[in-house]
């Protein structure tokens, strides 16, 4: 990454972080990169978003319910 860029995307991640986790800076700054990862994949999944962005796919059963909802279509 080159210089100058990191900075404001790290101070946006530690606003985040404080805001929604409740985490101080300096747990913030000690969380590896690893751990904001898994942290952002469960808050994600948690409001049902991929990783990609887009929605997670509704399940088999999610998706008979839907069709005996809607069955034309």
């Amino acid at each position: 990454m080159s210089e100058g860029r990191l900075a404001p995307v790290a101070l946006k991640l530690a606003g985040l972080a404080g805001w929604h986790l409740g985490w101080s800076a300096d747990r913030f700054w000690g969380a590896t990169p690893a751990e904001m990862e898994a942290v952002i994949a469960t808050m994600l999944e948690q409001a049902g978003v991929g990783r990609d962005g887009g929605g997670i796919a509704p399940s088999p059963a999610e998706m008979a319910k839907l069709q005996e909802i809607f069955p034309d279509g």
